[in-house]
């Protein structure tokens, strides 16, 4: 699932891999979310003390880890992190806004509008690069995972797991509080 909303969520702002913290709605949604998962897994028989546990490392991340664990009950093994998680990087965009960036860097925003699969911010890294930087942590899971991440993390998972199309992956809406379930080469909302 990608972490609960943060102020700069809110605000339209570039998060990458700059820490913010959850806001009050999205503390409720990281709740909201382990109470999801934990009917998913009453639904399929699994046990949640036997699932692996992985996050970023970025606070919202962690924070929003711990709430939905909360919901599971006691037992549960520790959690890792896992650098490699981390939102992409936004470079020199990061705690911009799309609307500032429209006015102040038309040029760069047509490139991106163009190929915003392979498009590089100032400084930042490329949904492809991303995908790229995912694939050994991708390959190295071997067992069912509860995993909190980001926006531009589960878009690049859609392209690398489910096979949407680059050309739709970067469009494609990642809700926060809703836990994104992969399974057999495909992921739908739960």
């Amino acid at each position: 699932m990608r972490h609960g909303e943060t102020a700069w969520n809110r605000e339209g702002r570039l998060q990458g891999q700059r820490e913010a913290a959850l806001n009050d709605l999205g503390q409720r949604q990281a709740s909201a979310a382990g109470d999801t998962l934990a009917r998913l897994l009453a639904d399929r028989g699994l046990d949640v003390a036997a699932l692996a546990y992985v996050s970023s490392p970025l606070s919202r991340t962690r924070h929003t880890m711990d709430l939905l664990r909360g919901r599971l009950g006691p037992g549960l093994p520790q959690y890792a992190t896992d650098d490699r998680l981390k939102e992409m990087s936004f470079g020199a965009w990061e705690g911009r806004t799309w609307h500032d960036l429209k006015r102040a860097e038309p040029a760069a925003m047509a490139e991106r509008r163009r190929d915003c699969w392979g498009f590089v911010p100032p400084g930042g890294e490329s949904y492809a690069m991303l995908l790229e930087r995912l694939s050994p942590w991708l390959a190295g899971l071997a067992e069912d995972a509860v995993v909190v991440a980001h926006g531009g993390v589960a878009r690049a998972l859609l392209h690398g797991i489910a096979g949407i199309a680059v050309h739709r992956a970067p469009s494609e809406e990642i809700h926060q509080g809703r836990v994104l379930l992969f399974e057999a080469g495909t992921a739908h909302w739960i």
